[in-house]
C-alpha cells in the first residue's frame, strides 16, 4: 500500500501530479477533462483498477492535444476518499491504471488533479464548498499558474454541468458535455459530446489552438 506521504498531495485534500516530462511554453491553452464519466466509464466510486474502462472516441483527443502540444490536464472531484469508501492509495492504483490505458492508444496526459474536499467527508476533508471543488475553478487555476497557461484559449471536457461551470469560472470559452445539449453558461459555449460528429468537432477545435 502506498504510504500518503510518498503521493502528490499538495494538501490533504488536492493531488496535484505533473506526469510525464513534456514541457510547454507559456502562454499555451490547456485541454482539461473530467476523469471518471468523461475519460473512463463511470462505476460510481472508483476504487478497482481492473475495472477501469476506457470510453469510446476519448483517446484519440488527448492524443490530438498531445500532438499539437497542448497541454492535457486532468481535474477529478473525489468524493469517495472523503467519505471514507477508500484512500489516495486506491485512487493512486485506480489512476495509474487510466493513464496506462490511455498510454496503450498513444494517449498522454501531463497533469493530474483531484479534489478529496466534500462537505460530508471526514476530518479535515469534511468542508463545503472548498475552492478545488468543481464547480469552482481552483484545480483549472492551480494548474493554469503551475502550467503558464491561457486559460481563456483552453478547452474543457466533462460529463458534469459542474465541470461546465468550473470551466467557466476559471474563464474558459469552449466546453463539451458528455451526452449534453448546445447550451451557453455565462460566457462559456457548450456543445453536445454524443457522437463521431462531436468529436470531430472538438477534434477540429484543439487542432485549431
Amino acid at each position: 500500500m502506498a504510504e500518503t506521504a510518498s503521493l502528490p498531495l499538495a494538501e490533504p485534500g488536492l493531488w496535484v501530479e505533473r506526469v510525464g516530462n513534456r514541457n510547454f511554453p507559456a502562454g499555451r491553452p490547456a485541454l482539461f477533462l473530467d476523469r471518471d464519466g468523461t475519460i473512463n466509464v463511470d462505476t460510481g466510486y472508483p476504487d478497482d483498477p481492473a475495472a477501469m474502462v476506457l470510453r469510446d472516441g476519448i483517446a484519440p483527443v488527448i492524443e490530438a492535444a498531445n500532438q499539437r502540444g497542448v497541454p492535457t490536464v486532468v481535474v477529478t472531484n473525489q468524493s469517495g476518499i472523503a467519505r471514507g469508501y477508500f484512500g489516495w492509495d486506491a485512487f493512486a492504483l485506480v489512476n495509474g491504471r487510466v493513464l496506462d490505458l490511455l498510454a496503450e492508444q498513444n494517449a498522454f496526459v501531463d497533469m493530474v488533479l483531484a479534489c478529496a474536499y466534500h462537505e460530508a467527508g471526514r476530518g479535515p476533508l469534511a468542508i463545503a464548498d472548498h475552492p478545488m471543488r468543481k464547480p469552482n475553478p481552483g484545480m483549472l487555476l492551480e494548474a493554469g499558474h503551475r502550467l503558464g497557461l491561457d486559460l481563456k484559449r483552453s478547452l474543457i471536457v466533462g460529463d458534469k454541468p459542474a465541470d461546465m461551470q468550473a470551466g467557466q469560472r476559471a474563464g474558459l470559452k469552449r466546453g463539451w458535455l458528455v451526452e449534453g445539449e448546445i447550451s451557453t453558461m455565462g460566457g462559456l459555449s457548450v456543445s453536445p459530446l454524443r457522437d463521431a460528429p462531436d468529436i470531430e468537432g472538438l477534434l477540429t477545435a484543439i487542432r485549431s489552438l
